[in-house]
C-alpha cells in the first residue's frame, strides 16, 4: 500500500497509528534516502506506544531501548554507520529483533537484515517540502490493518 503524509506532525501521527498494529516480536524496517523521514516515523511509532521524553537518534549508539505505556518495549536502531553487516551481529544487536519488543530499524540494508514478522517501509519525498510517500509491504505482521490508515492513502 502507498500512503502520503503532508508534514512532520502528519508523519508522526501516521507512525502513532501504525504503532497500534504492532506487537512484541514485530519489526518495522525503514528504507529511504537521508532526510526521507525515517526518524520522524520512528518517533511517531514510539510516541504511539507511550514513550515519553527526548528521543535522540541512535546513529552513534546503533540502538536505544525505550519502555512505553504498559511496559511495552521498543528498540530503535539506526544502522547507517555500520561498515560491515557483521558489526551488527558482533554487537549482539540481533538479540533485540523478534524478541520482547517492537524493533524499529533505520537502514536495515546495512546489516543485510531480513526478518519476519516485519513491515518493510520505503520512504521518499513527495511533492512539497514536508510531504512524504510511504510504501508498506507486510511480511507476517498479524495486526497490520491497511484499512485503518485510509486517511493517508495516496490517491493518483
Amino acid at each position: 500500500m502507498l500512503y502520503k503524509t503532508n508534514s512532520e506532525p502528519d508523519t508522526r501521527r501516521f507512525g502513532a497509528a501504525l504503532s497500534g498494529m504492532l506487537s512484541p516480536g514485530d519489526a518495522v524496517l525503514l528504507y529511504g534516502d537521508l532526510g526521507a523521514g525515517k526518524s520522524v516515523l520512528a518517533r511517531g511509532i514510539a510516541r504511539g506506544m507511550g514513550v515519553e521524553g527526548p528521543m535522540p537518534s541512535p546513529t552513534f549508539t546503533l540502538m536505544i531501548p525505550y519502555t512505553g505505556e504498559g511496559g511495552r518495549r521498543l528498540y530503535h536502531f539506526d544502522l547507517y554507520r555500520l561498515s560491515d553487516p557483521e558489526e551488527y551481529y558482533a554487537a549482539g544487536l540481533d538479540e533485540f529483533v523478534g524478541g520482547d519488543g517492537v524493533a524499529v530499524v533505520e537502514w536495515p540494508q546495512m546489516a543485510d537484515l531480513e526478518t519476519t514478522p516485519a513491515l518493510d517501509v520505503q520512504m521518499s519525498r513527495g511533492e512539497g517540502e514536508e510531504a512524504r510517500l510511504i510504501e508498506i509491504e507486510n511480511y507476517g505482521v498479524r495486526g497490520f490493518d491497511p484499512g485503518a490508515l485510509t486517511e493517508w492513502e495516496a490517491r493518483p
